[in-house]
């Protein structure tokens, strides 16, 4: 996932370990975009290399806005925002500070 984000540029590209915290997902990617055509080809980029790999993205949302895109791979899931987006909702923050419920 992060080989594709790279590939198309992504910028400030962070991945977040959320296993034991939520039973969801084991991984997040954040990455930003400097444009909304951009965040959509580096969402388009991951959807790419997953199916190369044999996998299969279960949903994608805010494909027609393209301010955030979140791309749902199961035990990773990739959100890929403009970097003001991405400083309003602070998901770093929110994961950083989510107590173990595990």
């Amino acid at each position: 996932v992060v080989g594709a984000l790279e590939d198309v540029k992504a910028q400030d590209v962070s991945i977040i370990d959320v296993r034991g915290r939520t039973s969801v997902t084991d991984y997040m990617v954040l990455a930003c975009g400097t444009s909304n055509r951009h965040v959509k080809s580096l969402a388009d980029s991951v959807l790419s290399e997953a199916k190369e790999q044999g996998v299969r993205a279960s949903n994608v949302e805010g494909a027609n806005a393209s301010d955030w895109i979140l791309v749902d791979l199961g035990d990773v899931v990739v959100h890929v925002m403009m970097p003001a987006t991405r400083e309003f909702y602070d998901l770093e923050r929110l994961w950083r500070d989510a107590p173990d419920l595990g």
